[in-house]
């Protein structure tokens, strides 16, 4: 009843290929964005902007690029925080070697550095698929580290490998305060994702599909695999670059290697697999919940460990943490693979009745 599209008639191909056809999903949408962007900066403190709302931006940006090629294409990845790694150095460096480049620029360049180093790691694609394709992603993990420990111009000669990201700068304004790196993350956040909704359902997005669901049937009806593939991996690539670059200048300030660990690929899995599978929608659930989680259990199980007088520290909440993402990725590969946005989903068809039965 109060999601019904009755009487929303398209009448024209404009409104029929709107990223979002439906008023209500307009009108959330552009409410959501009016708070994020108006409301949110006057109320929220320092904390919630450096600890929170940032991290959560860029976390989703990678788990929205990762989802793009596993749950749209269908090709298993574990390399993701190499990926981040790459654009975060490129950036970096960008910046550093090129006098008067635009940040805006770095990012950008950032990204498509991430997307070539996508693309040679996504040559294996051709041949293997599933877990052998998740095993030769795992090498761009460990290479790309090596490299970034190995060559220290990549890091101005840094011994340790560690880089400190310069000051963020647009059109002459300094973007030196939570806040304003709050609005600077949200706004490519928004154009990113934007961009991906309406990517998927392109000509490319439905390659994509077809590819994910059966890539011998994709062949036999003309799709080019090697093309198909090798994009899909360029422009997850491509988005994984850009959250490292925000990841290093917006949240973190300095990064190392090591900070672009394998625990880091797995943890946006994580987030790909709680949020939804194929799901744009998902990939912000996915984040908001692998973020606020821990944050969740700190808060509660200390109180819990004293009411019931149990001799709780912090290492035991941090293995109570993990015990319980891993029984929440457990339980939504059994009950409900497709995550929470297939449970929005639902929510959704559910009040497009209410409060009618049938």
């Amino acid at each position: 009843m109060f999601y019904r599209e009755a009487g929303q008639f398209k009448t024209s191909y404009e409104t029929d290929g709107q990223i979002f056809p439906i008023r209500q999903d307009r009108l959330a949408v552009g409410a959501l964005l009016a708070l994020a962007f108006g409301v949110v900066p006057w109320f929220a403190s320092e904390y919630w902007f450096s600890a929170i709302l940032v991290p959560f931006l860029v976390f989703a940006l990678a788990a929205l690029g990762l989802n793009i090629l596993t749950g749209y294409a269908g090709q298993l990845s574990l390399g993701t925080a190499a990926f981040m790694a790459v654009g975060a150095y490129a950036s970096y460096n960008f910046q550093l070697r090129i006098e008067g480049m635009p940040i805006l620029a770095s990012f950008a360049l950032g990204g498509v550095c991430a997307a070539l180093v996508g693309i040679a790691f996504g040559l294996p694609s051709l041949r293997i698929k599933g877990f052998y394709l998740a095993v030769a992603t795992l090498a761009a993990q460990f290479f790309v580290l090596w490299v970034l420990t190995k060559f220290p111009w990549l890091s101005n000669n840094s011994a340790s490998g560690v880089i400190t990201a310069q000051k963020i700068t647009l059109f002459g304004f300094d973007i030196n305060t939570p806040v304003r790196k709050y609005l600077f993350v949200l706004s490519i956040v928004t154009v990113m994702a934007l961009a991906a909704k309406n990517l998927v359902r392109s000509h490319t997005g439905r390659a994509w599909m077809a590819v994910r669901d059966m890539d011998v049937a994709a062949e036999v009806i003309g799709i080019p695999l090697m093309r198909v593939k090798l994009l899909a991996f360029a422009v997850s690539s491509f988005y994984c670059g850009v959250a490292g670059a925000l990841y290093a200048y917006c949240y973190l300030g300095s990064v190392e290697p090591d900070g672009f660990s394998l625990d880091l690929s797995f943890r946006i899995l994580f987030m790909i697999i709680i949020g939804g599978v194929g799901s744009i929608l998902g990939s912000f659930l996915g984040a908001a919940f692998i973020l606020l989680l821990p944050i969740l259990l700190d808060s509660t199980l200390p109180a819990l460990a004293t009411f019931l007088h149990l001799p709780f520290t912090n290492a035991t909440v941090s293995h109570i943490q993990l015990m319980v993402f891993g029984a929440l990725i457990i339980f939504f590969l059994i009950v409900e693979p497709h995550g929470l946005a297939r449970l929005w989903q639902i929510a959704k068809e559910k009040l497009r009745i209410w409060p009618f039965p049938h």
